[in-house]
């Protein structure tokens, strides 16, 4: 009877620490996955400030369209890799696909922002200097956003590696996740602006 009652006792215990891993190791995914919620917000301003931007600049560079087009170009791709990474935030290739293409139109928009520098008219318009203003406080709101989901996703994935977590973690399919890392040297410092 007593051996029956320690099997029961162990079973509990067991039961009890594979149900509180389960349990935080979802937290921590919901998490993550809320943390990606705010990049997403702010990615998708950042998006919507840009045909803004093209429109103010286009009156005053209209031979420069080489440099607009690659400007919406940019957007477009960086809107599309900001879904398919909102459909699976933390998933490793949707990660590194919205960080090329952040990186790519992190790029376009510095090569923007340096031909518009001799534009004396454009410096001076009032629209352009209110855009490239809230340009500048999304970009900080994407650099805290894409903090705070990196570490969520490092929360997570040290969850899912440490014991008994990770025996856990392995069966039930807890995947790691991908922090959102910048792919190019633009990314790692808000575009310089000066109007």
């Amino acid at each position: 009877m007593g051996i029956l009652i320690a099997n029961v006792v162990i079973i509990l215990v067991v039961a009890v620490i594979i149900i509180n891993t389960y349990n935080h190791l979802v937290t921590l995914k919901k998490r993550y996955q809320n943390a990606y919620a705010q990049i997403d917000i702010q990615l998708r301003r950042r998006h919507d400030l840009i045909p803004n931007l093209v429109e103010t600049v286009k009156g005053y560079m209209a031979h420069e369209r080489e440099t607009l087009e690659a400007v919406i170009q940019a957007r477009n791709a960086a809107v599309s890799a900001t879904s398919q990474a909102a459909s699976a935030p933390g998933d490793p290739q949707a990660m590194q696909q919205l960080g090329q293409a952040e990186a790519a139109l992190t790029g376009v928009l510095g090569r923007l922002f340096a031909v518009s520098e001799s534009y004396p008219d454009l410096k001076a318009d009032q629209s352009m200097g209110q855009l490239m203003e809230e340009l500048r406080s999304t970009e900080n709101r994407i650099a805290f956003a894409r903090q705070a989901f990196n570490d969520a996703v490092t929360l997570y994935n040290t969850k899912r590696e440490v014991f008994p977590s990770n025996l856990v973690a392995g069966t039930l399919n807890f995947q790691e996740a991908k922090l959102l890392e910048e792919s190019s040297p633009e990314v790692k410092e808000v575009p310089r602006i000066s109007f």
